[in-house]
């Protein structure tokens, strides 16, 4: 028991680390934002929408991450090296292939999305400024996807960590200094300087650190045919699971955009810190993803449902923290990302939802971590498949009750309702995905290991 929940802190811990700096790096992107020039609830809103477009693009390609930690681990676990160096050229290649379809329909793809969105005329063309930088960045972006998911998955949690700090560490600086001199633009300058910054460490790493792992980057046609039946099918079910996370996410803004510029930055900013605990989570869940996987390798039964049970254990313990955090902290936090008085009171009527959010959502994504190591890839899609529905039945039901203009309380006022409305189906959504993959646990498990 010892030994594994050291193992469970080794690999979770860097990831914690580095994942610390990710809500740092939306969260200092929101300050500059909100502290820039002109109208702090438009900037944001321009932020939001720009950053959304990203999350349609890269969100849909999680499986690029997902899928090669997954295969890798068990890779590792059967100890077949070649196959594990054949996984990540598979995934890189995969990455620039999409990266480079994505810059040539970058014009189609923002037109297509502006056709559902509504938002300000103001917010829709800080968005595209924003969009039209930080496209470039799409070769980084997608390969980093690979090479972090290849590393956790051969247990080196380490040098994801390494290269998550590199590329947020220089997000952060040069997003700050640039937006200095040349303003709105330079946040997302910022951000593609440090996506390419990122890649270069992390072929350094390979380089330097992986020599002895066969690549059979002379032979790529036999790895991009030799196993692409596997790899093809766990991803396959990864990409239909990632663009439903996309669809609820994107809606959660959508949506709330179409309500007006002070709902937006409200949903804006509750979302990033109802999203804060699982940058903890989300490292016993990379840790349950390369244990669980690395098990499902050497066909250990047993170590795979203590893997769970430990991983479960410690995330639970994050989510509670964050309880307390948010419970105490709720309006210092807010305060960190704006100075405008009439955003910051109107988050203040949300903080109630920060409270049942971190142990659903430590659920769901924990199970993620576990599912993917598994490669039992057919149930969270449909666990996911669920969930939106679930988000919609919830955002539709309650839009019924919308209040007219002069009623209602002070909890659910006009002004609050919608944002209020978008909040209970976002916990509807991480519910629905606990559940579903709770139960379909132990069936998963057999499946893989018949009695």
């Amino acid at each position: 028991m010892k030994a594994l929940d050291k193992e469970i802190l080794r690999l979770a811990l860097p990831s914690i680390l580095a994942n610390l700096t990710v809500p740092l790096v939306g969260m200092v992107d929101l300050a500059i934002a909100g502290h820039l020039d002109g109208d702090a609830a438009t900037i944001i809103g321009g932020i939001a929408i720009g950053g959304m477009l990203f999350d349609i693009l890269y969100w849909s390609f999680g499986f690029l991450r997902a899928g090669t930690g997954g295969l890798t681990a068990q890779a590792f676990g059967r100890q077949d090296q070649e196959d594990c160096g054949r996984t990540l050229v598979r995934g890189v290649g995969a990455a620039l292939a999409i990266s480079l379809v994505l810059i040539l329909l970058q014009w189609p793809f923002q037109k297509l999305c502006f056709t559902f969105l509504k938002s300000s005329e103001g917010v829709r063309e800080l968005a595209l400024q924003y969009f039209f930088i930080r496209i470039w960045a799409a070769p980084a972006t997608l390969s980093l996807m690979s090479f972090r998911g290849w590393f956790i998955g051969m247990q080196d949690s380490f040098s994801s960590m390494c290269t998550d700090l590199v590329v947020n560490g220089v997000n952060i600086a040069a997003s700050i200094l640039l937006s200095r001199h040349i303003g709105f633009d330079g946040i997302a300058w910022g951000t593609v300087l440090a996506q390419y910054a990122g890649l270069v460490f992390a072929l350094g790493v390979i380089r330097l650190k992986y020599r002895h792992i066969p690549f059979n980057l002379k032979d790529l046609h036999g790895t991009f045919t030799k196993g692409m039946g596997k790899f093809f099918s766990v991803n396959s079910d990864l990409f239909v699971r990632s663009l439903a996370l996309v669809v609820v996410y994107i809606s959660f803004t959508s949506l709330a955009a179409s309500y007006g510029d002070l709902p937006l930055s409200g949903a804006t900013i509750m979302m990033k810190f109802l999203l804060l605990f699982s940058y903890f989570t989300d490292g016993f869940a990379y840790a349950g993803e390369a244990l669980t996987g690395r098990f499902f390798g050497e066909r250990d039964a047993g170590l795979v449902r203590l893997t769970v049970r430990q991983v479960f254990i410690w995330s639970f313990g994050v989510g509670l923290m964050f309880i307390l955090l948010y419970h105490l902290a709720g309006s210092p936090l807010i305060s960190l990302l704006t100075d405008d008085l009439t955003v910051r009171e109107y988050c203040s009527r949300f903080f109630v939802w920060l409270l049942p959010m971190p142990l659903v959502g430590c659920a769901a994504f924990t199970w993620d971590g576990i599912f993917i190591g598994a490669t039992a890839t057919r149930e969270m899609r449909n666990s996911n498949l669920a969930a939106v529905a679930g988000f919609f039945l919830v955002y539709f039901i309650g839009k019924q009750f919308l209040p007219d203009a002069g009623s209602g309380t002070a909890f659910f006022s006009p002004e609050t309702a919608p944002v209020h409305i978008l909040l209970a189906a976002y916990f509807t959504h991480l519910l629905v995905r606990s559940l579903w993959q709770t139960f379909a646990w132990p069936r998963s498990l057999q499946a893989s290991f018949p009695a």
